[in-house]
């Protein structure tokens, strides 16, 4: 019997040796490097180049984190300044004039009566340690336990963050219908789809049987991001502060992923009118660095000292950073660049939707943009239903991307959603060389998906080369 050869190890130094010790060392709870097999050794700008040569349009963003894109020169000078200074780098909760520089930033930035009235706590390095502790907050305030969340959320990764979060296991929280208008829970859409949303909220907490725990809070994003890029509508942001102000429900928004111009305002309450009782950031706010706070009206101000506190929350690396960012999104308008150049590639992308069935569904707000792909072959036209998702060709359309040097990342319940969070830094140059690779990424996926299509697809390539989904 013929012995097998083991295959030789890479060498430590190349980036193959490198991806191979990773999947060997790091827990299978690994995302984005399963379906990103690069090494990047340096970026700027929309711009990463791997350890191997490639260059890389990076529409990931850090997950919405970098609003100025990689290695900013505002961020950076503002990293080095302090890092000159010989300020100290770990100071608890304590004041430092580059906290007050901060908090004095944001606070501009925030919706007015908020910012006049507010409250800030500087929590763990994580948005899902903001979460935690607006949830604490809230139980605090008003001495109940219950939470109002809503189907297909996602705010984060810990116990209580996952609790409110869409398909959560907790007794403790009521899942309210999300209202869209691609797949609407209720099977009508638009104006009347969100509506009927907001009446079946009212009626549950007015219902004597509803059987609902006395709600502490109400938590929602106004547009969902994992959840597959769904914009609330304005009318239903305005009725869920409606209804919980009405009925002293403290309403918290989280802008994690939404905040700092991503959606063409600098908060996406503010496509609403809407203010909220607390907001929840982090991402964009520590420009590039790990930060997270949540503001809320004083009147919320309840707990005692130690109530929520973190050894990490005085990061002075990331507040200067953040300062940086905010400021520089602030008076150069980039919220107002995101609108405007979101809806043109929202625009362009519902173009190319009449040339291929499988785009089901163009979506988003300013750069915040998806596209639902959909089995249009599945599609039952008795029910009225649109097609169902394609997980498998949105994975092969993020790898036909990622050969073609642009990165995308997946969302929406089943993966079927491709997710655009491009810095708002992007030119319109750099729009149309992202536009132009997505749809040759999108046109080779497709036809590697037909039946009959060679041996060696898209979606072939991608189990290869990533294993088993996470």
């Amino acid at each position: 019997m013929a012995v097998t050869e083991p295959a030789p190890a890479a060498p430590l130094s190349t980036p193959e040796g490198i991806l191979r010790r990773q999947s060997l060392r790091e827990s299978a709870a690994r995302t984005y490097a399963r379906s990103l097999p690069i090494v990047p050794v340096r970026a700027r700008g929309l711009t990463i180049e791997g350890a191997d040569g490639r260059r890389y349009l990076d529409c990931l963003s850090g997950a919405g984190t970098l609003a100025l894109g990689h290695n900013h020169p505002v961020v950076l000078e503002a990293i080095r300044k302090v890092l000159d200074s010989g300020a100290p780098l770990h100071v608890l909760d304590l004041a430092t004039p580059v906290k007050d520089a901060f908090t004095t930033e944001l606070f501009a930035t925030l919706p007015r009566e908020l910012a006049e009235h507010g409250r800030i706590q500087f929590c763990g390095p994580a948005g899902t340690d903001a979460v935690e502790a607006a949830l604490k907050l809230v139980r605090v305030a008003t001495g109940r336990t219950g939470m109002l969340a809503f189907t297909g959320a996602y705010h984060g990764m810990t116990a209580g963050a996952l609790a409110v979060s869409g398909g959560g296991r907790d007794d403790g929280v009521t899942r309210l219908p999300y209202p869209q208008n691609y797949r609407c829970p209720f099977g009508i859409g638009g104006e009347r789809g969100a509506e009927t949303a907001a009446r079946w909220t009212e009626n549950l907490l007015d219902d004597p049987k509803g059987g609902i725990p006395a709600p502490a809070g109400m938590i929602l994003e106004p547009v969902q991001g994992e959840g597959g890029v769904v914009p609330a509508p304005d009318t239903w942001m305005r009725r869920m502060r409606e209804i919980t102000a009405s009925r002293s429900i403290p309403l918290i928004a989280d802008e994690v992923q939404t905040g700092v111009g991503r959606t063409g305002a600098f908060w996406a309450v503010e496509h609403s009118g809407v203010v909220p009782d607390v907001m929840v950031l982090s991402k964009a706010i520590g420009g590039s660095l790990p930060l997270a706070v949540i503001v809320y009206r004083d009147g919320l101000d309840a707990w005692g000292p130690g109530a929520h506190a973190g050894t990490f929350r005085g990061n002075q690396l990331a507040m200067a950073a953040g300062a940086a960012t905010l400021a520089f999104v602030r008076e150069n308008r980039l919220a107002d660049r995101a609108a405007v150049l979101g809806a043109r590639m929202l625009g362009q992308l519902q173009g190319l939707a009449a040339d291929h069935p499988c785009i089901g569904d163009v979506r988003g707000r300013g750069l915040m943009i998806g596209v639902e792909l959909v089995d249009p072959e599945r599609e039952d036209l008795t029910t009225g239903n649109p097609p169902p998702p394609a997980p498998a060709l949105a994975s092969a359309v993020q790898q036909e991307c990622l050969r073609r040097g642009l990165i995308v990342e997946l969302g929406g319940r089943h993966s079927g959603v491709v997710r655009l969070l491009p810095p708002l830094t992007l030119t319109d140059e750099q729009a149309v060389a992202v536009l132009d690779r997505l749809a040759d990424a999108l046109a080779a996926a497709a036809r590697s998906a037909q039946p009959g299509a060679r041996p060696g697809t898209a979606a072939a390539h991608h189990r290869a080369e990533t294993g088993p989904s996470h």
